[in-house]
C-alpha cells in the first residue's frame, strides 16, 4: 500500500512540476498562436476551426504552411506532405523522449506524449534526469490550452476587427518570423546561408515562367528537401564529421 501511495505522489509531483514549468512556454505560445488565429481570420478561416487546428497539429511552422495549402485549394496530399516534411523532426524527437522512458511505460501513455512533442516541451523533458510521461503530461496541460487560446483569441478579434487592423497584425507575423531566424542567422553563418538561398528558391517558384505554376504547397516541400539536404551536405555537424572520419571521443 505504502510503495503505491509513493508512485501515486512521485506522479502527482512530476505533473506538477511539468505544469510549472509549462507555464512560460504557455505564455510565449499564446502570442505566436495569436498571430496564427489572426492570419486565419484574415484569411477568412473561422476562430472555431483556427482553435481546432491548432490544438491537433502544434506547429506554428506546419500551420502556417498548412492554412497557406487551404487557402491556394490545395489537395489533402499536398497538405499531408508539407506536414510531413515541415514536422519530421517531431518524429525524431519523439523516439529521442521514448528512450529515456521507462521499459515497462505502455503505447498509449507514449503516444500521448507524443502529440504534445514541441520544440520547448521537449527541450525541458529531455532536460529531467528520470523522465516519466506525467512530466511532459503536466507541461502540456498549460502549454496546449495556451496555443489553443491564443489561436482562438487571435481568430475571434480577426473576426471583429476592420481589414485595415488586420492587414496591419499580418505585417507583424512577418516581423515574427524574422525575430525566430534573425538571432541564429547571426551566431551561424550556415544558418544565414540557409535562410537566404530558401528565400531566394521561394522567389523563384513564384517568379519565374513555369515554375510559378508549382503550388505554394508542393514549392514548400521543394525548397525545404532541397536546401536542408544541400546544407546537410555542405555543412555537417560536428558529430556527425567526426563519426565519418572514424573519430571515438574518449
Amino acid at each position: 500500500m505504502k510503495s503505491t501511495e509513493k508512485t501515486n505522489k512521485r506522479r502527482a509531483d512530476d505533473f506538477r512540476q511539468g505544469a510549472r514549468d509549462g507555464i512560460p512556454i504557455a505564455l510565449g505560445y499564446f502570442a505566436v498562436s495569436f498571430a496564427f488565429g489572426m492570419a486565419a481570420a484574415r484569411d477568412g478561416i473561422g476562430a472555431f476551426y483556427s482553435a481546432l487546428t491548432s490544438f491537433l497539429c502544434l506547429s506554428s511552422a506546419g500551420q502556417f504552411a498548412g492554412m497557406d495549402v487551404i487557402v491556394a485549394g490545395g489537395s489533402l496530399i499536398e497538405l499531408a506532405l508539407t506536414q510531413l516534411v515541415i514536422n519530421l523532426r517531431y518524429l525524431l524527437m519523439s523516439f529521442s523522449l521514448s528512450a529515456k522512458l521507462s521499459p515497462k511505460t505502455g503505447i498509449a501513455p507514449r503516444l500521448v506524449m507524443a502529440h504534445g512533442v514541441t520544440d520547448e516541451i521537449f527541450a525541458i523533458s529531455a532536460a529531467r534526469q528520470d523522465l516519466t510521461p506525467y512530466y511532459t503530461w503536466g507541461a502540456m496541460s498549460v502549454a496546449v490550452p495556451g496555443w489553443t487560446a491564443g489561436a482562438l483569441t487571435g481568430g475571434i478579434l480577426g473576426d471583429i476587427l476592420p481589414a485595415f487592423l488586420l492587414s496591419a497584425f499580418g505585417i507583424a507575423i512577418y516581423g515574427m518570423f524574422l525575430a525566430i531566424i534573425l538571432p541564429p542567422a547571426r551566431e551561424d553563418r550556415a544558418v544565414l546561408l540557409v535562410v537566404l538561398a530558401a528565400g531566394a528558391m521561394r522567389a523563384l517558384f513564384t517568379w519565374t515562367p513555369v515554375l510559378d505554376r508549382v503550388s505554394g504547397g508542393f514549392a514548400i516541400i521543394i525548397v525545404t528537401v532541397t536546401v536542408s539536404g544541400i546544407a546537410a551536405f555542405l555543412h555537417p555537424h560536428a558529430e556527425d564529421a567526426s563519426q565519418e572520419n572514424g573519430e571515438v571521443s574518449s
